[in-house]
């Protein structure tokens, strides 16, 4: 019976890594729909993101199963618990990669988009996306925590930003729906953040047993 289970465990663990590898596939072709202007790219994305939201509902029945199932014990449980809720992050990052993905089919960003930083808030987001996965994949402690440390890089990127269109806005009166896509953007961005952020906390948590505000107490 337990080994059945580790197989099932095993296998729960694979279909999570696979739906962060589309992830991690959804945002960097955003990121490069909008670095290059291009909108047939950007039409790739719904791809992913459609991927994605099945392999949510997958994962989900499948950590419903094993708990009805098997009652497992209180380090499974927590490993069962996390990548519910990590699916849910995983779900949204999706969301917001094809929100981006949307604002770039308008066709009315590159006027602008040249002039900001926005490629190097892009990088910053896909580097926390793919470490929040790593660190799940590797069951790395410290690779988590350098995760949710760099959160605040990609804050400094939104704030800059927003810094830099509120400057834009007042050479140009002319560009104020090009300002607010972008800031749309550059604010998707930062909760795709977030939501690695909150990965690399449940990942903590499965290999601690421990909420992150009690392991950085610690």
């Amino acid at each position: 019976m337990r080994s059945k289970f580790d197989e099932q465990l095993a296998f729960l663990h694979k279909e999570l890594i696979t739906m962060g590898a589309l992830c991690e596939n959804a945002i960097a072709l955003s990121a490069k729909a909008l670095d290059e202007g291009n909108v047939s790219l950007a039409g790739e994305v719904f791809v992913h993101t459609a991927q994605i939201d099945q392999k949510e509902r997958e994962i989900e029945a499948m950590c419903m199963r094993l708990l009805l199932q098997q009652q497992p014990v209180a380090k499974d449980l927590r490993i069962i618990s996390s990548a519910l809720k990590m699916v849910t992050d995983m779900e949204r990052i999706g969301n917001n990669s094809g929100d981006i993905a949307e604002i770039v089919t308008m066709e009315h960003i590159a006027a602008v988009h040249d002039k900001l930083n926005i490629h190097d808030m892009a990088l910053a987001t896909i580097k926390m996306v793919t470490d929040s996965i790593d660190a799940f994949v590797r069951n790395d402690v410290a690779l988590a925590k350098s995760v949710i440390a760099y959160d605040d890089v990609v804050d400094g990127h939104f704030d800059r930003i927003k810094e830099q269109l509120i400057r834009h806005l007042g050479e140009s009166e002319t560009d104020g729906e090009y300002a607010l896509d972008l800031l749309m953007i550059a604010k998707y961005f930062e909760r795709i953040g977030d939501h690695a952020t909150n990965i690399a906390e449940w990942v903590l948590f499965s290999i601690l047993g421990h909420h992150v505000n009690d392991v950085q107490s610690k």
